[in-house]
């Protein structure tokens, strides 16, 4: 394949922040995990009391998966159950943006006139992604190793997030093969990884009952590696099943790209009416015909996830039961006295960050509208910057409030129908923050259009604060750069006006920055 080694160079250069970024943070975090449970658990008993717990829990083994061990390294890797979701998301992101959204910008056509072969574009993407996720894994192999005497275990872990970004980097590229854009191709690519997260949950949830669903997290890739168990019943099969699944969807994905043109996908896009309806001639009108599937997707996804969430709720209460001290322990793990309370307000933060991640994604729709030429064809018209730009805002603002409802309204009624107001409140009471976001993401978009994509680094740096913040026991300060801590802990928590009004303000003047940016600059830019 001619060009590869100079298409490799090229998306190294592309990728010299953002990939060393994810690569060490996701590498070190393990270790962090680690030392963290020895402060934690002074005593051997506390631990073994702990684990002994957690490995019953559904609500744990929904959110990080099924826990065999008792030993700080099995903790470790427990806990970074939802790790591998997170490096199969950037890695899948990774491989689209090199391929397929190049092909939708015309650099990947620019860059086939020169002398490259067919499938150089899509070998660099791959192995960009899935080197970093190798390297990824001998990160975390050689923190563990310097953890436990376990090298064996320490290598099968890292083993486990090196598999997670090369299985979905490999998905990725086959989904870049089927659609014509880039965001249809990253959202096919998303469910399958939302997909192979719910299989996991319901077949580990299952193991602790009759296990007679416990097989579908065999029929999930987020369940192979899960289970690997490296510092319990060491388990290689899930390895070999991981290879030979990148193995397939490489071969796929090279069959898939040598029967497509350029620029084009497998599923043919539908051709429009050749006059517009009367129901799209106002701004309003088309952005509801744009956003209306993503906005109804999200909505159903965070129900689900509410129904999830609300159904696992109530064994939070098992955990209490018989084990004295162990309230104690989860106070000390950041959680309230009241464990149920502690979860639902838990899983609110990470439900508002999801939101958020709707909310950015809705309002880069302008950029997209922007850089394929759709938005200077409306604004030829008689339609103003303000009313395009707000036509599509208010998705950003409204949607995750609706989605945001949606889930706390499940989560109530599933575990508590009498009694969900508290449920409900903690979790719309994340909007502020969700609305700093995306007011973020206007102030990128209106004074500098070409990083607007930069923009997703603020729930990415959020999630981390979220995961490993108290955990690791980082300064106030840095805590306090994610909007979510700031944000009421309901149910169990007291509710303050400053904050919530505060957050307000910087969402407004985020977006009104913005909104001003875009009124001076020049369209495209």
């Amino acid at each position: 394949m001619t060009g590869v080694g100079r298409l490799i160079r090229l998306v190294l250069r592309r990728d010299r922040f953002l990939l060393p970024i994810w690569v060490l943070i996701f590498g070190v975090l393990p270790a962090g995990y680690y030392a963290s449970f020895e402060g934690l658990f002074p005593t051997d008993a506390e631990r073994i009391q702990y684990a002994t717990v957690s490995a019953d829990n559904a609500g744990f083994v929904a959110l990080y998966g099924l826990l065999h061990g008792d030993s700080f390294a099995a903790l470790a890797n427990w806990r970074a159950g939802f790790v591998p979701v997170m490096i199969g998301l950037v890695a899948l992101l990774t491989v689209i943006r090199h391929t397929r959204t190049d092909e939708e910008a015309g650099r990947a056509e620019l860059v086939g006139s020169t002398v490259v072969g067919r499938h150089a574009v899509l070998a660099a993407a791959l192995l960009v992604t899935c080197g970093a996720s190798a390297l990824l894994g001998l990160i975390t192999f050689a923190s563990m190793a310097g953890r436990t005497s376990d090298v064996a275990g320490s290598l099968a872990f890292g083993a486990e997030f090196a598999l997670s970004g090369i299985l979905f980097a490999t998905i990725a590229a086959i989904t870049a093969q089927l659609t014509s854009g880039a965001r249809a191709a990253r959202s096919i690519a998303i469910v399958a990884l939302g997909a192979s997260y719910a299989l996991r949950v319901g077949g580990d949830t299952s193991s602790l009952g009759d296990g007679s669903l416990s097989w579908l997290s065999w029929i999930s890739p987020l369940g192979w590696v899960t289970r690997i168990f490296p510092y319990g019943p060491l388990n290689w099969w899930p390895v070999l099943l991981s290879v030979l699944l990148s193995a397939v969807a490489v071969a796929v994905a090279v069959v898939l790209r040598g029967r497509r043109d350029l620029g084009d996908g497998l599923f043919p896009a539908r051709l429009g009416r050749a006059t517009a309806a009367a129901s799209l001639r106002t701004p309003l009108a088309l952005a509801w015909r744009l956003h209306r599937g993503l906005l109804i997707g999200w909505t159903l996804g965070l129900a689900l996830l509410g129904l999830i969430f609300g159904g696992v709720g109530g064994s939070v209460l098992d955990i209490a039961q018989d084990n004295k001290g162990l309230s104690e322990i989860f106070t000390r793990l950041g959680g309230s006295s009241q464990l149920v309370d502690s979860y639902f307000a838990g899983t609110a933060g990470i439900v508002g960050l999801i939101a958020a991640c709707y909310g950015v994604q809705a309002t880069l729709r302008l950029r997209d509208e922007e850089a394929t030429g759709h938005a200077e064809a409306v604004l030829a018209t008689s339609v103003s910057r303000y009313a395009w730009a707000g036509s599509h805002l208010l998705f950003s603002l409204l949607g995750p409030a609706l989605a945001l409802f949606a889930e706390g309204l499940v989560a109530g009624l599933t575990y508590s129908p009498g009694d969900f107001g508290g449920i409900l409140a903690g979790t719309m009471l994340q909007l502020p923050a969700v609305w700093v976001l995306a007011g973020l993401t206007v102030l990128v978009f209106g004074l500098l259009p070409r990083w607007s994509l930069v923009a997703w680094a603020a729930p990415a740096a959020c999630l981390l604060i979220l995961l490993v913040g108290e955990t690791l026991q980082l300064n106030q300060w840095l805590l306090d750069i994610s909007p979510f801590t700031h944000t009421p802990r309901l149910p169990g928590g007291t509710i303050s006006a400053t904050p919530m009004v505060t957050l307000l303000a910087v969402a407004v003047v985020f977006g009104a920055l913005g909104i001003a940016g875009l009124r001076r600059r020049n369209i495209p830019d």
